[in-house]
């Protein structure tokens, strides 16, 4: 167990904003009362209840898990003693104290242990800062979300445990730079999940994703333009179980051909029509998905007769079907709804663009 003075000690102001940090040697030997008897494991346990419930955690030693190392030296050999404790963090690249950064940011990793690893980067300029650090336990890593206030390069191909990457940017851009492009071409094999709606793809920067890991996403949420863009990302994820969409399309947007996905079994999809937001448009012309069990979809102006063709052509059992509330149905296709699919609802939606 580790003892002797720790990194965390003198945390950082940028690290402990707001923490009253107390010295290791200020810890009370002993700790008389019951629960600072009980055995390590139930006070292990006892720790993994009082955790904060945040997705991710910064260095702060008014929140646990730092909490817990300064209240005796009994509890600071138990908390740094159990990994599970130290599996999440946040972490942020400035341009001032980064030295001190750096090594608080270590401290706290290396007492993870080899435990699955998940992370939040906060990248304000230099992604090989950050790299530099995350190296050690790039085959720890199975949850890492990226936050760019920065068009640069990242790589995470070496990340080999990681399964799920959602990559956040300060202002969503419209078309990816070449950097973030190049970026996504090639992902780590254990990849399962991917969420890029900061993005707005179009068929083009697909081009530069040929890599085979992306055949094995199971998972996708992605902003498009033009349902052919849509129809190549059904045949570039192969494996999609789950995909979340939100889609621009042009009145007279055509897909180049009808598309038939497998595996596809939860789709939600809302669809703003560019030009002419009062203009029809259905892209279930332009696919088919046989195994699809749950659709949700966002947008008013509804084509009753090519969806119940698209249902027909796919045969598919779908079992849940939830549109707005405002879309525009008659009381016989809402009949015809209720009775052919064993859920179906009417939910209001935010006022949204899309």
């Amino acid at each position: 167990m580790q003892t002797t003075n720790s990194k965390f000690d003198s945390p950082p102001a940028s690290a402990t904003t707001g923490a009253i940090v107390v010295q290791s040697n200020t810890l009370r030997p002993v700790c008389s009362s019951a629960i600072c008897r009980l055995p390590a494991e139930i006070l292990s346990e006892i720790f993994i209840h009082c955790m904060p419930q945040d997705e991710d955690l910064s260095p702060n030693t008014r929140l646990a898990p730092l909490l817990f190392t300064m209240i005796c030296r009994r509890w600071r050999q138990v908390a740094i003693g159990f990994p599970k404790l130290w599996c999440r963090l946040r972490l942020e690249v400035w341009d001032t104290d980064w030295q001190k950064l750096a090594v608080c940011y270590d401290s706290w990793l290396e007492r993870t242990r080899g435990c699955p690893l998940s992370l939040r980067l906060q990248c304000h300029n230099d992604w090989d800062k950050i790299q530099s650090i995350l190296q050690p336990y790039a085959r720890q890593i199975s949850s890492l979300e990226l936050y760019f206030c920065t068009k640069g390069l990242f790589m995470v191909e070496d990340f080999h445990a990681l399964e799920d990457l959602k990559i956040t940017l300060s202002v969503p851009q419209y078309h990816p730079s070449r950097s973030i492009n190049r970026s996504l071409s090639k992902l780590p094999v254990n990849l399962r999940r991917l969420d890029v709606k900061d993005l707005l793809f179009h068929s083009r920067e697909l081009d530069y994703f040929t890599d085979s890991s992306w055949a094995r996403l199971t998972h996708l949420k992605v902003t498009i333009l033009e349902i052919s863009t849509f129809t190549d990302i059904l045949r570039l994820c192969p494996n999609l179980i789950s995909m979340t969409t939100e889609a621009t399309f042009f009145p007279k947007d055509h897909a180049k051909a009808l598309v038939s996905h497998v595996n596809l079994q939860s789709l939600f999809m809302t669809w703003y029509v560019i030009l002419d937001p009062s203009q029809s448009y259905c892209p279930f012309n332009y696919f088919t998905l046989p195994n699809l069990r749950v659709l949700e979809t966002c947008h008013r102006l509804w084509q009753h007769k090519d969806f119940m063709e698209f249902l027909s052509r796919s045969k598919c059992s779908l079992e849940r079907l939830v549109l707005d509330e405002r879309v525009e149905l008659t009381a016989e296709q809402r009949e015809e709804y209720a009775a052919l699919i064993p859920s179906f609802e009417l939910v209001k939606r935010p006022d949204l663009s899309w």
